[in-house]
């Protein structure tokens, strides 16, 4: 076993990508979201496995997979049994601007609405923990939010309008336990695309609740189209410009951006 920890996030990926060429069995990481990212990030498209001990905020990749959130000697047993039995495939994302070749990938969700501001925000927070972090991220954004433009455009589909909400989702949590793609699932490469209309600030405010048990998909103005990939591009007529994009709760950058699935890309030991 090796210890690959470091001062820095930067730091620990660059050494665990050292190591990921060296004779591993397998990167384990102990962490949130983030970690489950980074480690996601080294493995990605190799036959490496990733074994997730869940320890963060959120853990929505570790929901997603079904792993214990609460128990370090069952997630350090679930590794155990993934290594004995063999690893298992999963889809993984590539996301990046559309006029360059380089790419990071994502696991769970990327936020590219209300939902990336609310994120940015509470990444700024100590307290409180878990979703209670997001709800009090949620109130703080709402008073100044106006709607955002954006075109979307999927395989077979293109979406052009005002927006509130712009969600990529491989995953169907995100924010420790938002509901935000019930149907989205791990392994059957596609991504399910929630977008939500020009909500006014009273709207927004309460569609939100409805995220914790994926009730705001019956709302008449959000819509959940099912693609392989997704081009997000600002249209500064019809809103605003949408803000920094997030994937697993890490910063990613401004679109535009592209979304591509990968199906299978990701070995976990879950």
């Amino acid at each position: 076993m090796q210890d690959l920890s470091a001062p820095t996030i930067t730091q620990a990926a660059e050494q665990a990508r050292a190591a990921a060429v060296h004779g591993l069995d397998a990167l384990v990481v102990v962490g949130g979201d983030g970690m489950a990212h980074l480690g996601a990030n080294v493995v990605a498209g190799t036959d490496l496995p990733l074994g997730i001990v869940p320890a963060g905020t959120g853990n929505d990749i570790a929901r997603a997979l079904g792993l214990p959130r609460s128990d370090v000697r069952a997630a350090v047993a679930r590794i155990d049994a993934g290594l004995a039995v063999g690893a298992r495939r999963i889809d993984a994302v590539q996301v990046g601007t559309p006029d360059h070749g380089a790419h990071e990938w994502f696991v769970g969700v990327l936020s590219c609405g209300l939902d990336a501001a609310v994120n940015a925000r509470a990444n700024t927070m100590r307290w409180p923990s878990g979703s209670a972090r997001y709800v009090r991220a949620v109130l703080g954004e709402l008073p100044r939010f106006r709607p955002y433009g954006y075109r979307i455009t999927l395989d077979d589909v293109v979406w052009e309008s005002a927006g509130t909400l712009v969600a990529v989702a491989n995953a169907p949590w995100f924010g420790a336990g938002l509901h935000i793609a019930p149907d989205a699932r791990l392994d059957d490469g596609l991504l399910d695309v929630v977008v939500a209309g020009p909500f006014t600030t009273a709207g927004a405010l309460r569609m939100f609740p409805g995220i914790y048990r994926g009730r705001h998909v019956r709302h008449p103005a959000v819509d959940v189209l099912r693609t392989r990939s997704v081009l997000i591009e600002p249209v500064g007529a019809l809103g605003g410009t949408p803000p920094a994009a997030f994937a697993d709760g890490e910063r990613i950058g401004p679109v535009p951006l592209r979304a591509r699935v990968v199906p299978g890309a990701l070995s976990v030991l879950a």
